[in-house]
């Protein structure tokens, strides 16, 4: 890891670990206390102190690496965004598709209350995951007879939230690696079906449950299309560490919930339409450059997260200061450097598990491929 990137990490790291912990001691009191007597209050609280939390990656993406999201959308839609309730879909073809979507919903005044469905993995990740769980975010097993019911009393959870809130779901059930597009593209031929070359072919289960079980309360669904040109390398936690920027492009288009059937086969095919027009847009802008000819809308970069920052990082440092002092009082000077030594490597070793969290597998081109029948069939749509 090169030296800029640790001098990044290890004092951010030191600010978010410990802050992550005060904000996850204050969210266990605020479920164990609040939520019981009243949910929304809750949910009103807790949208305020996971954003404390969050907005710490948010400026190593604005204000560090300079990372550059391009959204291409019509005035309507753009008016609306965090306005309303709304079920996002989108492709997932780069490791930090999740912290664009963070984003954007910061910047449409929602971060606290932008919820996702992700795998049950993702809740025991230290800090981030533990503030999404007592965020209502949605875990599964990746095992459908256990999801179903999952997914079913997530979504009902939903229906009294005070405020409006994105819920994120990545129906391809997996990043986009060249490993998966083979056999999405061998399933597509065995079944007549279009033939992806830039997305990955849609589990479809999910999507329906998601649809019939939010469609009374949420009205409308924002479809997601990110695009990283092929001449620059996809955005990493490694790249941003090391303040390497990249350009984003995000097509956003809004379709009324009304307008979507109302049949569970009727949903399924509407997705994979979306997901066909999806691929288009993509063939196109990796073949000619040509991305959109909706509206580039200006979505600012508000200095919210780096007066977070300075907040965090002032008040942690004065406290460390009066702490070291204390401890001076009852260990000798090695003791206190022997202290400061483990948790600077606890500080490393959480924040290497954070980053390989957010890598997705690498791939060499597709041809090299040999998959095993096993994996093959854990990959295809269901």
């Amino acid at each position: 890891m090169a030296w800029p990137a640790v001098l990044v990490i290890v004092p951010v790291g030191i600010i978010f670990i410990l802050s992550g912990l005060i904000v996850n001691l204050i969210q266990a009191v605020l479920f164990i206390l609040v939520r019981p007597v009243s949910k929304s209050l809750h949910r009103r609280i807790n949208k305020i102190v996971a954003e404390l939390l969050w907005l710490e990656l948010i400026v190593l993406v604005d204000w560090w690496a300079n990372l550059k999201i391009e959204v291409y959308a019509d005035d309507e839609t753009f008016e609306l965004l965090g306005k309303e309730q709304a079920l996002v879909i989108s492709n997932h073809n780069c490791d930090l598709d999740w912290l664009v979507g963070w984003i954007l919903a910061q910047r449409s005044g929602c971060l606290g209350s932008a919820l996702a469905v992700m795998k049950k993995e993702a809740k025991v990740l230290p800090i981030i995951g533990w503030s999404m769980w007592f965020s209502d975010y949605v875990f599964l097993e990746r095992s459908w007879g256990k999801d179903e019911r999952t997914l079913q009393s997530g979504f009902e959870r939903l229906a009294d939230f005070p405020m409006p809130f994105w819920l994120a779901l990545f129906v391809e059930g997996t990043r986009f690696t060249k490993a998966k597009l083979l056999v999405a593209q061998e399933f597509a031929a065995s079944r007549g079906i279009p033939v992806p070359r830039n997305v990955l072919i849609p589990r479809t289960k999910g999507f329906v449950s998601a649809v019939t079980h939010l469609r009374s309360f949420v009205p409308a669904i924002y479809d997601a299309t990110v695009a990283v040109a092929n001449s620059q390398p996809a955005p990493t936690f490694l790249r941003i560490f090391r303040g390497q920027s990249s350009v984003i492009k995000v097509l956003l288009e809004r379709h009324s919930m009304q307008e979507l059937p109302e049949t569970a086969d009727g949903i399924a095919q509407w997705c994979k339409d979306v997901f066909v027009t999806k691929d288009a847009v993509l063939e196109k802008f990796f073949a000619k450059d040509i991305f959109s000819d909706k509206k580039l809308q200006d979505i600012g970069r508000p200095k919210k997260s780096l007066f977070v920052m300075i907040f965090w990082s002032s008040l942690l440092a004065y406290v460390t200061v009066r702490l070291f002092q204390w401890l001076s009082l009852f260990l000798a000077s090695w003791e206190v450097i022997a202290f400061s030594i483990a948790f600077l490597f606890l500080v490393t070793i959480i924040m290497q598990i954070l980053i390989q969290s957010s890598e997705s597998e690498r791939s060499t081109p597709a041809t090299n491929f040999t998959l095993s029948e096993g994996t093959r069939q854990r990959l295809l749509p269901r």
